[in-house]
């Protein structure tokens, strides 16, 4: 849906205020690299607020006679039912913001006080889709690119939310793209369009599930299967014989780091035969904050820098940088899954065999000055 927020002429003068504030908004949004858009409705006021780099910082409210119009007008423009106020709905804008387009993923919540209003930033245009922009050492994408680049198997991205998860994703369908394989997707929703694959949405509302995507996909002939998320034992069942089956498979877990990967799908399930079989490799994330390339100063008798504040970052911090732990599963690894062994003692091998933890590979970034040690601190303990 194409439209620019300020094309349209409004006859009563308070529905172009919330026309021009919003599109005021918007842009300033973009500008700030915010990647979420929060309108919260309280008795009194509509607070606003933007999550910049991880963190969510309060801008200024609209006029208090503008709230219901702003929320009026997002749900007009996504697509929405202006008229329901009791149920959560979900919709999607694009809009011609500086000079592109850009898409957001939007969200309305009832709440006490009126409908909370949370837009995602989808800014595909902005971001690079290489595996030098994700942040990984030498090493790290090298092995990354080998588990990909195999026919079969499964590799597995696992973090919070919040952590890049599906923008490593992504990064490696692009690499994989080409007009030989046919590439299929499910998510729940799809937050990144990609040309030349097919990607589904999860509707649970008429019984389409991952699983029961997955299977249909498995019948339309895939070379490689992107599963958003592995929620469940079914869809992890699946997801692991398709890839015992010709198929490469990329999906994400929520788990602290890689080797507890392999113990939660155990717990859910899975057979260490057929783990040992299939995953290929894991990737644990976190997204930090990047220290301000202007302002950072190098802390006195130490290799560490530390943020200090200008008017070209927030706080010190411009943009944000993923740590990773990458784990190929060699052979010895793989006796260890058949054995059912710890993931403490799947780690310890890992570590024999070069692999970084999050932590380690956060120290590299701080020592590069690339990011604080209170921000890895507060992202990946020792």
């Amino acid at each position: 849906m194409n439209k620019s927020l300020v094309s349209e002429q409004r006859t009563n003068p308070q529905d172009q205020q919330a026309v021009d504030w919003l599109s005021h908004l918007l842009q300033q949004s973009l500008h700030l690299q915010a990647s979420d858009i929060h309108l919260e409705p309280y008795e009194s006021l509509l607070r606003i607020r933007l999550r910049i780099d991880g963190l969510l910082q309060e801008m200024p409210p609209p006029p208090a006679a503008l709230r219901e119009r702003i929320v009026s007008r997002i749900k007009v423009l996504s697509r929405m039912d202006i008229a329901e106020k009791r149920q959560p709905q979900d919709g999607r804008m694009q809009v011609a913001l500086l000079s592109r387009m850009v898409d957001l993923r939007v969200s309305t919540l009832p709440t006490l006080h009126g409908e909370k209003v949370v837009m995602r930033v989808l800014d595909f245009h902005a971001q690079a889709w290489d595996m030098p922009s994700l942040g990984m050492s030498e090493t790290s994408q090298h092995r990354l690119l080998a588990a990909i680049k195999r026919p079969h198997g499964m590799v597995l991205i696992t973090g919070p939310t919040g952590s890049g998860k599906t923008r490593t994703l992504y990064t490696c369908l692009a690499q994989l793209n080409t007009p030989e394989v046919n590439i299929a997707t499910v998510e729940d929703p799809s937050e990144i369009v990609l040309p030349g694959i097919n990607q589904v949405n999860v509707n649970e509302r008429v019984g389409l599930s991952f699983a029961s995507a997955l299977r249909a996909l498995l019948r339309q002939d895939p070379d490689i299967l992107m599963v958003g998320e592995i929620r469940d034992s079914e869809t992890a069942d699946i997801a692991i014989k398709a890839s015992q089956t010709g198929h490469l498979v990329l999906s994400t877990l929520h788990t602290n780091d890689a080797p507890s990967t392999l113990t939660r799908l155990n717990h859910m399930g899975i057979a260490g035969f057929n783990l040992a079989s299939s995953v290929v490799l894991i990737c644990a994330q976190r997204l930090v904050r990047r220290l301000c390339p202007h302002c950072k100063v190098l802390v006195p008798g130490q290799q560490r820098f530390k943020a200090i504040g200008c008017s070209q970052c927030q706080q010190g911090y411009k943009g944000r940088i993923g740590i990773h732990q990458v784990m190929p599963i060699s052979e010895a690894l793989q006796n260890l899954i058949l054995a059912q062994a710890s993931a403490m003692a799947i780690a310890a091998q890992a570590s024999q065999e070069g692999v970084l933890s999050l932590h380690e590979d956060g120290l590299l970034k701080v020592a590069s000055g690339d990011t604080s040690l209170e921000e890895l601190l507060g992202a990946a303990h020792a």
